[in-house]
């Protein structure tokens, strides 16, 4: 396993990262947890990705469960707060007083004293940017929270929040959680060089642009896949990105990888990222992603990637 620096700061995260968004408490029980948990650690993985809206805390709960069988100071655990846990009015976004009240209910579902990163999950129109930095600020002051970052910002958001926490003396955002993949490039411009110039380390959800890039809806929707039951996953695949995924899983065989380890070495390839997230349905998917972070794409397949992707 490789492992790099979050941007400027001084952690360190497997380049292979695991997160519990659609697994953790919703299609795995707590032996399959466990047993990824497991297996993600015996491979070199360090980083685990949660939030508190996660199968509305059972992700963080089912995780925290598997937790105890492993050395707490040897993982990297991140949460995040914005989207609503009830019908509180006050129970959403990024306001002082649920930023304060989510961390308590992440530790507690969790049962750790602290998270090594936490997001914003989302920008929130509703709250000034200073009070938010100023919220961080505290936690990381109280020790409830190492780093802290921001989750699907746009570069003008995180300018932002840079220069206020730079204002104020406080505690700037070191890591920025994006969707990225190579379907999905539209950080590359504007978002991508901001946090580069801010020492700010990018960890990107959805490299396998939700199973796309396995290469399993090549030929239609199978009956047991996310997109037969998901609409908005469903209409989200276009002809012509099955296309382009045939044609890279052509790529692949050339180069004798399977698929997804080329789409998720294809996202390392950037010094910018420090991890991809994976999800993973059973232990055997953690040791397919995480031998992606072993395999270095020679120039030439490079090449090949980006005529493709650019026609």
């Amino acid at each position: 396993m490789e492992y790099r620096r979050l941007g400027g700061a001084g952690i360190r995260l497997s380049a292979i990262g695991v997160g519990g968004w659609l697994t953790f408490g919703r299609t795995l029980d707590q032996d399959a947890v466990r047993a990824t948990v497991r297996a993600a650690i015996d491979v070199g993985v360090t980083f685990f990705d949660l939030a508190d809206v996660y199968a509305k805390g059972a992700a963080e709960t089912a995780f925290g469960a598997a937790l105890g069988e492993h050395r707490r100071q040897d993982l990297v655990i991140s949460s995040k707060a914005f989207w609503p846990m009830s019908e509180n009015p006050n129970d959403r976004g990024l306001s002082r007083k649920h930023l304060f009240e989510s961390v308590e209910g992440s530790l507690r579902r969790l049962g750790t004293d602290y998270l090594d990163l936490y997001f914003c999950h989302r920008f929130d129109p509703e709250t000034q940017v200073e009070e938010t930095v100023r919220a961080m600020e505290d936690l990381i002051h109280q020790g409830k929270v190492l780093y802290w970052g921001t989750s699907v910002w746009e570069a003008d958001q995180i300018e932002d929040a840079v220069g206020v926490a730079e204002r104020l003396g406080a505690f700037a955002p070191r890591v920025e959680q994006p969707r990225y993949n190579m379907l999905d490039r539209h950080i590359e411009p504007t978002i991508m060089p901001a946090c580069a110039r801010h020492g700010i380390g990018l960890v990107v959800w959805s490299p396998l642009a939700e199973g796309m890039l396995t290469g399993k809806y090549d030929h239609g929707i199978p009956p047991d896949s996310r997109a037969a039951t998901d609409e908005r996953m469903r209409s989200s695949i276009q002809p012509g990105d099955v296309e382009r995924v045939r044609d890279l899983g052509r790529i692949a065989r050339e180069a004798d990888v399977p698929l997804a380890q080329l789409a998720l070495a294809w996202c390392l390839r950037r010094p910018e990222i420090t991890t991809v997230i994976t999800g993973a349905s059973r232990p055997g998917h953690v040791a397919d992603n995480a031998a992606a972070a072993e395999l270095a794409l020679d120039a030439d397949v490079l090449d090949r990637i980006e005529a493709l992707l650019l026609d």
